[in-house]
């Protein structure tokens, strides 16, 4: 309301009447109470772009002086109005601001940094920073250094619809953490703290909804200071219907509250349309712990008993009573026999009484050895007597010495060996910073997330081929536990990671002292991309860490490093930024193989794609695309929309089909209209 205050203090100048009348009907409408999250959206967001080429027509702020911090001057808003001196001196406008008169001015372009609002259309490229390659025809995970609100408009051009997960781990809003809104630390005591930090979230998951398959799944990381806003922002951007389920992880305790141990963080989980993922049979199912050594300690006491049933049950059972009392097996001691129809099976024996009380399945159970009938149960017997028959032949009925004692069904441990997750657990969340410590030969980041809870999680809601995304990448911890997720199982999970390059406050103030500032190579050596997330994964999966020591054998993963570029939409539909569009093909096409890399005169043929950039060249074009039976997307270069539907009637109906430049543009331009 602050803005539309100020507009009425001017038309108050002009129309104190009309102002007035306003002023009421604005004071009915704060009145009202909306039910919901309401709070304020803090538009226009705008992040900054060092090292992006200043040109005529940019939005602009000042590099604050060497040494300095940034000043109020630092953070006003500029327009390029012209390039001069051979473009190394800018002209600059800024706009009147409450009756105020333009102001102009003149910085050398090395002083300035480009800034990019929100409601800007970006025209994104992307440009290798390095790649690691022992995976084979594996997926490539890919890390993007970029703003991630960027990162994922650009996602929406490659991935619209077809990520299996979304896990992010946002910032807490602790007060303490110094997260960045609009390029500037959020203060511990910033009055709109809370609604910075939700417009700053609600943007970012309008546009994670989109990226999600029907059935896809997001997992979002929060502690208590923002929990229930959270929770409340997921209501309204996925629906409440649609809330999967509040997991609670307690990862030790924080002796320093007030009144309380502090011992929980929490990961809150939606699906894009939770009846679908439903509907499709999915269900989220662990192996419950202890199972293989329970069998083994069965088969064991079967081997042990010379083959007798009865003698390899009463060692079975010294075995459990043996265990601890907080041993992870005992939720499972209640299969404490060993069956001899199935050798060494541990098994159960589950009531064979009707649930209900009926006069159906009444019928006389023959005891083998003494052919009398065993005690019937009051309601009856859970199955009919076919079936029963069925099942005694099949040894799943178990019976005692005699016909005195009843029967029951043989519930196998083997059968029931996974169970579904609970929704509170316990991990100690001391474990995960030493381990990035170990990785990278000494301590980078403060607070990664584990990277074995990461596996956890996205072993249970994701398929073994799926594609997951984390947008707030930090450190590098989900691609980590994805590559390690598939080299337990032999997954072809991929994973698309997006980090900005920030540095820390602490090391901010420090390279400001030492005379560097934002976009210096000395600054941008720190910032989380370069410094933690690259070399973290690198190591992991080549098995050595930046100093050259070895940490492991490595991995057989493949990945590559990528930081966003803000492209000139001329030159791209002129095919000028061909060499910075190329990577965003080839992750469109599933980032697996060659890339095409630069234009050429007729057309190329990489593994899972093919590039058509003449129609004069349609023919041979469509013949080398129909004998790749890996090819997957053709991307047709015209402007000509009837040339575009000729060729894509002659491509092989399984190919999907792309124009270029055209979907490109058009995904920034309708991007930027939604925002």
């Amino acid at each position: 309301m602050s803005r539309l205050r100020e507009l009425l203090r001017q038309v108050a100048k002009t129309d104190p009447q009309l102002a007035a009348d306003l002023d009421r009907e604005v004071r009915a409408l704060e009145s009202r109470r909306a039910f919901g999250l309401n709070f304020e959206r803090h538009l226009p967001e705008a992040v900054e772009l060092p090292g992006r080429p200043v040109r005529r027509g940019d939005k602009v702020r000042f590099l604050p002086a060497r040494g300095d911090s940034p000043s109020s001057v630092d953070r006003e808003l500029w327009y390029v109005a012209g390039l001069t001196q051979a473009g190394r001196v800018a002209s600059l406008v800024r706009p009147a601001v409450s009756g105020e008169e333009p102001q102009t001015a003149e910085r050398l372009v090395d002083d300035l940094v480009v800034l990019a609002e929100f409601r800007d259309p970006i025209y994104p490229g992307l440009v290798s920073n390095g790649r690691v390659e022992r995976g084979g025809d594996r997926p490539f995970h890919t890390v993007i250094n970029a703003e991630n609100f960027h990162a994922l408009e650009a996602l929406l051009f490659t991935h619209e619809g077809k990520f299996d997960a979304i896990y992010i781990d946002p910032p807490y809003n602790t007060g303490n953490d110094g997260w960045i809104y609009n390029d500037n630390y959020v203060a511990g005591d910033d009055a709109y703290k809370h609604s910075k930090w939700l417009a700053f979230l609600e943007r970012r998951l309008v546009l994670a909804r989109r990226l999600l398959k029907p059935t896809g799944v997001i997992i979002v990381a929060i502690g208590d200071e923002e929990h229930h806003r959270l929770r409340m922002l997921m209501d309204q951007v996925f629906g409440v219907e649609n809330f999967a389920g509040n997991i609670t992880w307690r990862g030790g305790r924080k002796n320093y509250g007030h009144l309380m141990a502090e011992t929980t963080d929490y990961m809150l989980v939606y699906s894009k349309d939770l009846s679908l993922l439903l509907g499709d049979g999915r269900k989220w199912r662990e192996p419950k712990d202890g199972v293989d050594r329970i069998r083994a300690a069965a088969q064991a006491a079967w081997k042990e008993s010379g083959g007798r049933g009865a003698v390899a049950t009463a060692a079975f059972r010294d075995w459990w009573r043996a265990l601890a009392k907080d041993d992870p097996a005992v939720q499972s001691k209640h299969y404490n026999r060993v069956d001899d129809v199935r050798p060494g099976e541990p098994y159960f024996g589950s009531d064979l009484s009707n649930p209900d009380p009926t006069w159906i399945n009444r019928f006389d159970l023959l005891h083998p050895t003494t052919g009398e009938p065993v005690p019937q149960h009051r309601n009856g017997w859970r199955y009919t007597e076919s079936n029963m028959t069925r099942l005694v032949g099949e040894g799943r009925i178990a019976f005692g010495k005699d016909h005195t004692t009843t029967a029951t069904f043989k519930r196998y441990l083997a059968e029931s060996a996974d169970q579904a997750p609970e929704n509170v657990f316990y991990m100690d969340r001391r474990r995960a910073p030493g381990h990035l410590a170990k990785v990278l030969g000494d301590k980078r980041f403060p607070f990664p997330k584990d990277h074995e809870v990461l596996m956890r999680w996205l072993r249970l809601v994701a398929p073994s081929d799926a594609v997951i995304l984390d947008f707030f990448g930090g450190s590098g911890t989900t691609t980590e536990a994805v590559m390690r997720l598939n080299a337990e199982d032999g997954g072809t999970r991929q994973s698309i990671l997006v980090t900005n390059n920030e540095v820390s406050a602490a090391d901010a103030k420090a390279l400001r002292k030492a005379g560097f500032r934002h976009g210096d190579p000395e600054w941008e050596a720190r910032g989380v991309y370069e410094y933690v997330a690259r070399p973290r994964i690198e190591t992991v999966a080549t098995g050595t860490r930046p100093d050259g020591s070895t940490y492991s054998d490595g991995l057989d993963q493949n990945a590559e490093f990528l930081t966003l570029t803000y492209e000139e939409p001329r030159a791209v539909r002129h095919g000028r930024a061909f060499e910075r569009i190329a990577p965003l093909l080839w992750l469109k096409a599933g980032a697996r193989g060659s890339r095409i890399g630069e234009p050429a005169d007729d057309f190329a043929v990489a593994d899972t794609y093919a590039v058509l950039f003449d129609l004069d060249f349609t023919r041979p074009f469509v013949e080398a695309v129909a004998k790749s039976d890996d090819v997957r997307m053709a991307f047709i270069v015209t402007e000509d929309e009837r040339g575009y539907q000729t060729v894509c009637a002659e491509l092989p109906a399984h190919v999907e089909k792309v124009r270029l430049y055209d979907a490109y543009l058009t995904n920034a331009t309708l991007n930027a209209a939604r925002d």
